[in-house]
């Protein structure tokens, strides 16, 4: 495992992301939640080292905990303070950003020890209390943009955020539902949220959910992930947001829509030479 590192690398990743001043986007990646010790490090070492290479700035990202799940017995995680103590080992350990869900404002206790970006869930994306109390933390607050909402709700929620003075507002693109069991997005929110938002960030996993399946476990495919990155960019996304898991199969939440750590260090190449081709056109 690597040796401890000096924080100042994760403040200085955190200061190119919140100014612009990367070549053609960062990466919000990481498993859907806390699984055990072992499988963090290996996800988050292996993305932050391909992240290097390629001079993507790198935020990990994992939950401490599921609260919005569609059946009483899914996989909510494996205990808060268990979870959280993971993702600070993670974070001083590697010196790498962490980022991770809220979902009551409770949760925001003591987030600075091992948090670094604030995420704001998708269903709670009005939650005007837990918003303005996460802005309050003076931590950049990325809302996961609601199935329900389209670029002009988004401003507002967003307002939310700045009104505090909080300068570090961010927003995230993942489908509007339009039907019972599948995503579409509309890359339109992308471009018209641009100017209101430090930075537009296309989520290509959930994009590619199923939900309400028969079963009540979500569906959908991770086939789509790069595609969906690709138009995110020419969009005018600034960030892209990935779920990866070594063996997503085995995934405890979210299994259908996981990157395969194995493909990561293809996609993010790929991605990275066409961002840099259609740089002069967005």
């Amino acid at each position: 495992m690597t040796a401890p590192r000096d924080l100042g690398s994760i403040k200085r990743t955190m200061q190119i992301i919140l100014s612009g001043d990367y070549a053609t986007f960062f990466l919000i990646a990481g498993p859907c939640a806390v699984e055990n010790e072992a499988m963090c490090f290996e996800i988050c070492e292996e993305a932050a080292l391909i992240c290097s290479d390629l001079s993507i700035p790198y935020i990990f990202k994992a939950s401490f905990r599921k609260a919005n799940r569609t059946r009483h017995d899914s996989f909510r995680g494996i205990g808060d303070r268990k979870a959280k103590e993971i993702l600070k080992k993670i974070r001083s350990t590697l010196g790498i950003p962490v980022t991770t869900d809220v979902h009551e404002v409770k949760d925001l206790y003591e987030i600075e020890t091992f948090c670094d970006m604030i995420q704001i869930p998708a269903f709670l994306s009005r939650q005007t209390d837990l918003i303005s109390a996460a802005a309050q933390t003076g931590l950049p607050v990325n809302i996961k943009k609601g199935q329900f909402m389209n670029a002009n709700t988004g401003r507002f929620a967003l307002l939310k955020i700045t009104r505090t003075g909080n300068m570090g507002a961010l927003i995230t693109e993942r489908g509007s539902m339009y039907g019972y069991e599948d995503l579409v997005v509309d890359y339109r929110n992308i471009a018209r949220l641009k100017s209101d938002a430090v930075a537009v960030i296309m989520d290509c996993t959930h994009s590619g959910q199923r939900p309400n399946t028969g079963s009540g476990v979500t569906g959908g495919s991770s086939s789509d992930v790069e595609m969906f990155a690709r138009l995110g960019l020419t969009a005018g996304a600034r960030g892209l947001f990935m779920e990866v898991h070594p063996e997503p199969s085995k995934a405890l939440s979210d299994a259908q829509n996981a990157v395969e750590l194995a493909e990561l260090e293809g996609i993010l190449k790929r991605l990275s030479a066409f961002g840099e081709a259609i740089a002069p056109f967005i």
